[in-house]
């Protein structure tokens, strides 16, 4: 099942209440007023229709003009669907609609946020430091593959500043994640992160992690599930400033004590063998190829002996739909990187990274929203 079939038989079943509201249970989710929010439902229900009445008609496309089905294991590339389906006017009418949907998500949320901003910063501001940390450091440079494009299609991607203390980035994407989510990410929008938990506690029943480390983690939806360990120690990192402003804020909001901290996962300041438990939620296809390698062997410097390093993403390698559809939003959702992660070696990467062969474990992990694939690695 796709991640849009998942949609399609879950918003039968949600109420108008649920299709109209998007509200979270922490003081720091930005607000939003009665034309705001209409104006949100609205393009949040017309994503849903486009998917709902088109997106059948992509998969049939694809299976009846492009695969064969008489031999399961032929599987185009995505380069040869992508240009099959290009000319398909279907195809061309789903796409449209798919971008501008897209676009104008933010386009609505984003001057909601504009004017609450300065009573969101007021707020963030009160609540620092009073659990957990948050450091920042102005050295860290941003990537070039963060930089190249504005990821997602948000406007200034997720690190640009707009005014002092700035936390726009973040309360912006806390809103369109619910928005995009629509409750099946759970209440606190945390299922990529306890969908990881689940997988751990069936595949290591009896590993107990008490130093975490969560990397790529914009606000900290995923991070937080991670603070239920007994006796732990989370921290979490990101290279942009207002995500972890803001997600710093709402973890204290929330009660949970996390360290956050400025940091590229390629290269961080933490020292050797420090973590029982390095992970990541669909971060590694925001990265490049050099960058994924260098993220693993971080990973394992950082590791203690005996530690876990897991990573769970979008990567479909023998599902055509999903593959398909992950070299679209590649090209289309700027997502740079999502169409070649689905072609990598990451048996190969974990060994180059120092991990050896037979402590490599690569497994799928459904969650609501998402089918992920699980790279796991014990050092």
């Amino acid at each position: 099942m796709s991640i849009y079939d998942i949609i399609y038989f879950n918003i039968i079943f949600l109420s108008k209440e649920a299709l109209m509201k998007n509200n979270s249970s922490h003081s720091m989710f930005p607000e939003a007023n009665h034309d705001e929010q209409s104006a949100q439902s609205f393009i949040k229900s017309l994503r849903v229709f486009s998917m709902q009445n088109f997106h059948q008609g992509n998969n049939e496309l694809l299976d009846n003009k492009i695969l064969n089905k008489n031999d399961e294991s032929f599987l185009p590339s995505r380069k040869e669907m992508r240009e099959a389906l290009s000319v398909e006017p279907h195809n061309q009418w789903w796409s449209s609609m798919m971008r501008n949907t897209q676009e104008m998500l933010y386009d609505t949320v984003g001057p909601s946020i504009e004017r609450q901003l300065d009573k969101l910063i007021e707020k963030s501001e009160a609540l620092k430091n009073k659990l957990g940390s948050l450091k920042l450091d102005r050295e860290v440079e941003i990537p070039p593959y963060l930089n190249a494009v504005d990821m997602h299609c948000k406007p200034g991607s997720y690190q640009q500043e707009i005014k002092e203390n700035d936390i726009f980035s973040g309360a912006e994407f806390d809103r369109t994640y619910r928005l995009y989510s629509m409750g099946m990410l759970g209440k606190d929008l945390d299922g990529l992160g306890r969908a990881l938990i689940s997988w751990l506690n069936i595949n290591y029943a009896s590993f107990e992690p008490k130093d975490i480390l969560d990397m790529g983690c914009t606000v900290g939806h995923s991070t937080l599930p991670y603070c239920e360990f007994k006796n732990s120690t989370v921290h979490a990192i990101d290279v942009a400033a207002p995500c972890l402003r803001y997600g710093h804020a709402r973890a204290v909001a929330m009660n949970k004590e996390v360290h956050f901290s400025q940091q590229n996962a390629e290269k961080t300041n933490f020292s050797n063998n420090t973590f029982d438990l390095v992970v990541s939620h669909a971060m590694l296809h925001e990265t490049s190829y050099k960058a994924i390698r260098n993220i693993f062997k971080e990973c394992h410097r950082v590791l203690k002996k005996g530690g876990l390093m897991i990573h769970v993403d979008g990567i479909h390698t023998n599902n055509p739909h999903e593959k398909y559809y992950s070299d679209w939003m590649s090209l289309y959702n700027n997502e740079p990187y999502l169409g070649t992660i689905q072609d990598e070696n990451f048996n190969k990467i974990c060994l180059d990274a120092g991990f050896e062969k037979d402590k490599i474990k690569l497994s799928n992990q459904d969650c609501g929203l998402l089918s992920l694939a699980v790279i796991c690695a014990e050092k």
